[in-house]
């Protein structure tokens, strides 16, 4: 009878384990990113009455005689399903698709979390506004001209200058493309005004300085007289203050003579060569680049008293091409730049996250620039990591060590921005499992009471 009021007793106290584990999960049904709990019983060891016997040949074998001592806690999981995404707008918000953690800092001390309800202080650090915790990132660093994330160093603070300036950039690159109609009357010396306006294409673009200015790029294209499939092209830049801007065009890296360079078709009508007007041959493979020089207006001399000349490259394509590349066809004319690498100054007006967790920063000049990368964390084993609050996990002895990428990789998940993951949390599940729990603590608690009535009839036989 001892026997069973001691299991009556240990099946009181591990349902109401397993009925705080059910309150807990209750409680947390609408908390970002919560991962529910659940409780494993196991049987105690067993007292041996009387133990087994083989088989002989006169009799069979006898099993064991045990009574059972009562239940324990095996183990309480956590559970990592995947909770439902909901939508908020905000674009701090990220939840994650799959496996994987974000990593936060405070200070030396690591912590891991589902919940992405992050923000920015006002250093432009991305944060966990809640408790100040960093997330952590690869920033991107300018290379050769481009921005690069190296994803395979240690990671930082990822830092959003939310209003910090993007200078202006100079243009080095001007792509053409599109067709010169073959048909084309050719311009002569005894052409009227009318006739030079038909035989001459021209396009205009606008480029920049190093200050962010403004300059017209203006190239007029015509038939060479007398020349199949040769057109000559002449670059302005600024047509309305040529004698200023002084616009040279030359190939090779040359800074030319002129202003002028001519441009041939093969019979099939695509990009054959350049020559400029000092006789430079444009090199017979890749794409064809007219170095394009000018005087920057309003600036100061150099030490030799010469005025500050801008160089840019005029792509006409690649030779034999037919993709982003000028060519010559009985079509309409429809030739102009489509593309240049310079813009004014901006500011940081607002960003935006990928799947992969890049940070985009928007300038108000019109540019895009990377500003970094979220990581991501895994483990070998997840359900080893031991909460620290705050939706907050810390590494253990039986977790693994950190895996820290980003999105994508090593099984990691992708990320959604403007989303957030909800607790995985089933709330009829919880409610049923909580009906099973308090049948099986009042269960157990009828066996302590009926184990009792059994020694009060006991201590009544003296009587």
């Amino acid at each position: 009878m001892m026997r069973s009021l001691f299991a009556g007793v240990s099946g009181m106290q591990n349902h109401q384990t397993r009925m705080d584990v059910i309150g807990n999960n209750v409680s947390n049904v609408n908390t970002t990113g919560f991962k529910r709990g659940r409780v494993n019983f196991q049987d105690m060891i067993s007292q041996q009455l009387s133990g087994a016997a083989a088989p002989t040949t006169e009799v069979g074998g006898v099993n064991p005689k045990e009574v059972g001592l009562g239940v324990t806690t095996a183990s309480i999981d956590t559970i990592f399903t995947q909770g439902n995404l909901q939508s908020t707008g905000v674009s701090t918000d990220i939840a994650i698709q799959g496996n994987g953690f974000f990593v936060l800092k405070n200070g030396e001390e690591t912590f891991y979390t589902r919940a992405g309800t992050f923000g920015v202080d006002k250093d432009g650090t991305l944060v966990n506004p809640a408790n100040g915790l960093r997330v952590q990132g690869y920033m991107a660093r300018e290379l050769n001209g481009e921005m690069v994330i190296n994803t395979a160093g240690y990671t930082e603070d990822l830092i959003i200058p939310v209003g910090s300036k993007d200078p202006a950039k100079a243009t080095q690159n001007v792509n053409f493309a599109c067709n010169l109609n073959k048909n084309t009357p050719e311009i002569t010396e005894n052409s009227n005004e009318s006739e030079i306006a038909k035989g001459t294409w021209s396009t205009e673009f606008k480029i920049y300085d190093s200050f962010g200015n403004e300059h017209n790029l203006n190239v007029s294209f015509t038939r060479v007289p007398d020349t199949p499939n040769q057109w000559r092209a002449t670059v302005l830049i600024d047509p309305d203050n040529a004698e200023t801007t002084q616009t040279r065009v030359g190939l090779n890296g040359t800074d030319g003579q002129g202003n002028t360079f001519v441009v041939a078709f093969d019979n099939n009508g695509t990009l054959q060569s350049v020559v400029d007007s000092a006789g430079n041959l444009s090199n017979p493979d890749g794409n064809i680049l007219v170095q394009t020089s000018f005087n920057v207006p309003n600036t100061t001399p150099d030490a030799n008293g010469n005025p500050v000349r801008q160089t840019l490259n005029i792509n006409l394509g690649q030779i034999g091409s037919q993709i982003n590349t000028i060519t010559q066809y009985a079509s309409e004319s429809s030739t102009k730049a489509f593309y240049q690498d310079g813009y004014t100054m901006g500011y940081l007006d607002n960003f935006k996250i990928d799947s992969s967790g890049i940070i985009t920063g928007v300038y108000s000049n019109g540019t895009n620039r990377t500003l970094g990368q979220i990581a991501m964390a895994s483990f070998t084993n997840q359900g080893g990591l031991e909460k620290a609050g705050d939706n907050t996990y810390v590494q253990s002895n039986n977790s693994g060590l950190a895996n820290i990428n980003v999105a994508g990789v090593a099984g990691k998940g992708s990320l959604l921005s403007g989303a957030l993951e909800m607790s995985n949390v089933d709330l009829t599940e919880q409610l049923t499992d909580m009906i099973i729990t308090q049948r099986g603590f009042q269960a157990n608690s009828k066996t302590i009471q009926t184990s009792d009535t059994l020694l009060d009839t006991v201590l009544s036989l003296k009587r």
